[in-house]
């Protein structure tokens, strides 16, 4: 969550300023604001509203200068305004920081500045760090000595940037629970909390490490560990250029990546699927850990947590092994049984999601082994885990997640196979069959995303519908869970998932007329159960529309519509049931006028709790 650029070079700072920010508005667009040291002084601009309103406002505006910080913002402490903007600056706008993550003991350090005579002008959490800053930077006039001060008061998690006037050609990072790289160029360097943010500029980074703190000017590049001690760190190169961020004629990122899933799909699986083995490099879990392991545990958040769903059962169906689900925002607070004998699965997009990493964190104290599912390389969650699969989706900028999504889906499955091989569970033959339904699996989202209008037409037949119900069975209501959170996301229309067996439960009291019931129909064995289950929807008057696989007749005697799929065998097919929901969610975005790719309070990547 939020956006961190900063610069410091021989370039003029406030056109690089801007442009990193609008490449990561994804992480939060409530307000933005940046601060440049500009004719000795430091001049800070901060506005409610989107980049294109700070832009619009510093377009006339000479700000010169050589060396910045801005943020672009998703609202924790304080509502979106220009008050509570970022950047912050001290009482004599001397130094000027920006942050992310959370100050947890933001209230005693508040009430403790304000003691000492500081006043206040923001409601935010982070207004604390600049004054504490202030205070012990006035002791010594040593910036860095000051910074490892502030830190060690500070209880949480921050991203932190920071300028002061007395040292015009220092830009100074830190780290601690919320990402940030350094971009390292040619007599410029840069931070930012995520790599499109530099990508215009360099493609050579330093990963920060919790703890750890950056000196940084144009030629120059000292990190620190907690302790003060110099850190000498390699360059990671990034691998992928701007033009993979950018909508390639798609009207929208998210319709784009929507689209993106066939490549996706084939770039997850490319030089994993041998002869007859599946080649996962980084995992070393081979069936004498598996028989030691006493407990699996899967634990993400939002999408990521309902591929985790589709991940327990490919695991539990493949290999005969249970498999504990749980939210990673609840997980650590479950008391959560874990030892030595624990493998813990962790999914995350970013690899930077708070309560995920935090989950790990514990798990790793308590000697569990840790088995990262992620789709960044060298984030928090990479470099912790002791085996790691990354999804390889590519970059995805649209808040609400699809490709990555779908990929993380398909590696649980390439890891549920896998751990079924080493476990003997499954024979050659079997893993053939697995092997051929995953090399034709982009060729089936393909032909699906062909029918693109219809979907698109199709939607506008419910732009009155006040409430949606998703209802499916098996790996099917897994998918419902999914479908409904991305009608939530995009559209704000009240939508729930339920196993269909429930709706007489309880659920079934809400249906009337202006409801549609959205039936996943891709399970044989409880297809008929379904079917009736719809039938008890269609009766109180909802409107209903299928997804099911092709040649499924039973379903027309109850639908008013349907979506036909490809049926890829027991456990593909209800991946491919997921592509239409993304798009029928995008289609009734647009048609109800929503910002699909930046939804209203949401940001890509939640990394406070």
């Amino acid at each position: 969550m939020c956006g961190i650029a900063g610069y410091v070079g021989n370039k003029e700072a406030l056109s690089i300023l801007i442009n990193g920010l609008s490449k990561l508005e994804y992480r939060g667009y409530d307000s933005a604001g940046i601060s440049i040291i500009c004719d000795g002084n430091i001049k800070t601009v901060k506005k409610k509203g989107r980049i294109s309103v700070l832009e619009e406002f510093v377009k006339n505006d000479k700000i010169n200068g050589h060396i910045g910080i801005g943020h672009t913002r998703w609202a924790t402490h304080g509502e979106p305004s220009d008050k509570n903007s970022h950047p912050h600056t001290n009482t004599d706008g001397s130094i000027s920081i920006v942050h992310n993550g959370i100050i947890e003991n933001y209230i005693k350090l508040r009430d403790d500045l304000i003691s000492k005579g500081y006043k206040f002008l923001s409601d935010t959490d982070t207004e604390v760090v600049v004054h504490l800053l202030d205070y012990y930077y006035k002791k010594d006039k040593n910036i860095k000595d000051a910074v490892f001060s502030t830190l060690n008061q500070i209880e949480g998690t921050y991203a932190l940037g920071i300028i002061c006037k007395d040292y015009p050609d220092t830009l100074i990072a830190a780290r601690k629970g919320s990402p940030l790289i350094i971009g390292v160029g040619e007599n410029e360097n840069f931070i930012a909390s995520d790599v499109p943010a530099i990508l215009n500029y360099t493609k050579k980074i330093y990963l920060l490490d919790d703890g750890e703190v950056a000196l940084i000017n144009k030629d120059l590049i000292l990190i620190y560990d907690k302790n003060k001690n110099e850190v000498k760190k390699d360059i990671f190169e990034v691998t992928w250029d701007m033009e993979s961020a950018e909508k390639g004629g798609f009207e929208h990122f998210m319709l784009k990546e929507i689209f993106d899933q066939p490549k996706a799909i084939k770039d997850t699986l490319l030089g994993r699927l041998k002869n007859d083995y599946i080649n996962l490099d980084e995992i070393k879990i081979d069936k004498q850990i598996l028989e030691n392991i006493n407990r699996v545990y899967i634990v993400a958040c939002g999408t990521a947590y309902h591929a985790g769903l589709m991940g327990k059962k490919f695991i539990e169906s493949l290999c005969g092994i249970p498999v504990i689900t749980d939210v990673a925002s609840e997980f650590r607070y479950n008391n959560p049984i874990i030892d030595n004998k624990t493998l813990l699965i962790v999914l995350s997009q970013s690899g930077e999601t708070a309560d995920t990493l935090a989950a790990v964190r514990l798990a790793k104290e308590k000697g569990a082994r840790i088995l990262g599912v992620v789709n960044t390389v060298g984030s928090s969650i990479a470099r912790e885990a002791d085996d790691l699969l990354y999804t390889l989706a590519g970059l995805e900028i649209a808040v609400a997640s699809t490709k990555a999504y779908t990929s993380q889906v398909v590696s649980m499955y390439l890891l549920a196979n896998l751990f079924a091989l080493e476990l003997g569970k499954i024979s050659k033959n079997d893993f053939e069959n697995v092997k051929l339904t995953l090399e034709k699996l982009p060729g089936y989202i393909e032909d699906i995303l062909k029918e693109s209008d219809k979907i698109e037409k199709l939607s506008k037949e419910y732009i009155n519908i006040k409430n949606v119900f998703y209802i499916g069975r098996g790996l099917d209501y897994f998918i419902c869970k999914e479908g409904s959170l991305k009608l939530k996301e995009v559209s704000y229309l009240y939508s729930e998932a339920y196993p269909a067996g429930e709706l007489k439960h309880g659920p079934i009291a809400l249906l009337q007329e202006d409801s549609l019931v959205i039936g996943i129909a891709t399970c044989e064995n409880t297809m008929e159960k379904l079917v009736s289950n719809l039938q008890e929807c269609k009766a109180r008057g909802s409107k209903i529309l299928s997804i099911t696989t092709e040649n499924n007749n039973i379903i027309k005697k109850v639908a008013d519509n349907i979506i036909y799929i490809p049926y890829a065998g027991e456990f593909i097919t209800p991946i491919l049931a997921n592509i239409p929901l993304q798009l029928f969610a995008y289609y009734m975005a647009i048609n109800l006028g929503r910002d699909v790719d930046k939804p209203r309070n949401l940001a890509k990547s939640v990394t406070v709790e």
